[in-house]
């Protein structure tokens, strides 16, 4: 027996609410979607501020770099002095 005329747009029917429903479970939702642009934004300021303190970080270390070879040299000098005069205030 052949399918009738109403029962083969019965199934066409069906078929696409099935295609139509599995659309729409894959749809972004908008609000959620604006829930994460949301989120991505204040992440890029984050990350802004990370980097700004990171080369913060880097231009301290850097001044402290040249200030620990400053220090090196001062202490050098002064230990060299001590010892030349102490090597000659005993004779």
């Amino acid at each position: 027996m052949l399918p009738s005329e109403r029962d083969i747009r019965q199934s066409q029917v069906e078929y696409l609410a099935n295609v139509v429903t599995r659309i729409e479970d894959n749809m972004i939702d908008p609000r959620e979607f604006g829930r994460l642009e949301a989120e991505v934004h204040s992440l890029r300021a984050q990350v802004a501020a990370l980097q700004d303190d990171v080369r913060t970080l880097l231009a301290l270390a850097n001044k402290s770099k040249g200030g620990l070879w400053t220090g090196m040299t001062l202490a050098s000098m002064l230990g060299g002095l001590v010892s030349w005069v102490v090597s000659h205030w005993g004779k």
